[in-house]
């Protein structure tokens, strides 16, 4: 390892990709897996897996990350439209990374030319390019959007010169990624995966770039928006020292872990199955506290299975119609609690995971 790049966090076994579905369990239980050794680099100050491979990642259509079925991510996404109106009017557009292109279309709705670049896209908007971003694609737009694409890219600053380059040095670009200062706040070790080999602070993104014309927290906070100008970017440089990582990062994993172990007798559910309900049911079972049901609300997710641990995803309708009113159900993302209570008629005892 790099001496300027000083070690924060470990974890070993993950599955390359979290929200890669399975057809089977036993296909599952034998995903390809990898290890996370988080680093903060002292001379970009940047924050990433110094054990990362991308050659391991090679996304395609049973990569499954859309979060839109959801009312609450849909409100998330209405917000990000009106952000982008703020910055972006009658502009023509990029998304790179659109996944299965909801946003994309939502953008339409609002009246701009957008061409969507994703590999994962499975439907027939003629908008969208079945492919990775690269230069030889031949397009350009007055801006880009990268929403949850940095943080799966290897070298963040040199991916951001390719967009820049081929988009002729010119235009915004609208920046979404997850926020590691509020995983670190929240202990939230089922937010750390070895796709996500880029974990960000809206510091980094002030040193990528000189001109920045929004930059703050979304989601209610899990998030960092950014609005740049690609002319702008340059190397970053940090002049700081070691990023503060918690000594008691992982102190929930007991918790979580004696509750499911409680009351034995229970179904142990969690509602969540993608990223967090992946890493979560994956720390369950080495605690000894396995567990035994995942709901998700995603049809695209539901009937098939989750790497590492095999459990497969049911719907709600599967699950909650024979569960006794006592049953109690650790919900993933604290941002779907009100929806979640509202689907269920609030039976039950919910308990947020972050």
């Amino acid at each position: 390892m790099n001496p300027k790049q000083i070690e924060l966090y470990r974890c070993e076994g993950l599955p390359v990709f979290q929200n890669r579905m399975y057809h089977s369990k036993a296909a599952a239980c034998v995903c390809q897996t990898g290890d996370v050794r988080l680093v903060h680099d002292l001379g970009t100050g940047l924050i990433s897996n110094h054990d990362f491979d991308p050659a391991l990642l090679v996304y395609d259509a049973d990569y499954q990350n859309e979060q839109a079925h959801s009312l609450a991510f849909q409100t998330h996404l209405d917000s990000i439209l009106g952000l982008i109106g703020g910055h972006f009017a009658s502009h023509t557009l990029i998304e790179v990374g659109c996944g299965k292109g909801l946003f994309l279309e939502k953008l339409q709705q609002q009246g701009y030319t957008v061409t969507g670049i994703d590999p994962t896209y499975e439907g027939s908007n003629p908008a969208i390019l079945r492919q990775y971003f690269s230069p030889q694609t031949g397009i350009q737009a007055d801006g880009m959007i990268l929403r949850h694409v940095l943080e799966h890219i290897q070298h963040p600053y040199d991916f951001l010169c390719l967009l820049r380059d081929a988009n002729g040095g010119r235009g915004k670009i609208y920046i979404e990624v997850p926020c590691f200062d509020w995983i670190c706040a929240r202990g939230s070790w089922f937010d750390v995966f070895y796709e996500h080999v880029n974990y960000f602070r809206l510091a980094d993104f002030h040193r990528l770039f000189g001109h920045i014309h929004h930059a703050a927290h979304s989601f209610n906070g899990q998030y960092l928006s950014i609005v740049a100008d690609l002319a702008s970017l340059r190397p970053p440089v940090y002049q700081g020292g070691p990023a503060v990582f918690p000594a008691n990062f992982n102190a929930t994993v007991l918790t979580h872990s004696q509750r499911l172990a409680a009351f034995p007798e229970r179904r142990r559910i969690i509602w969540g199955g993608a990223s967090k309900g992946v890493i979560f049911a994956i720390f369950m079972a080495r605690a000894g506290t396995p567990v035994d049901a995942v709901i998700d609300v995603n049809p695209a997710k539901q009937g098939k299975f989750i790497g590492v641990t095999g459990l497969r995803v049911s719907s709600p309708d599967e699950i909650i119609a024979d569960l006794p009113d006592a049953a109690e159900i650790i919900v993933m993302n604290s941002n779907y609690l009100d929806e979640i209570r509202q689907l269920t008629d609030n039976r039950f005892t919910y308990h947020p995971a972050d």
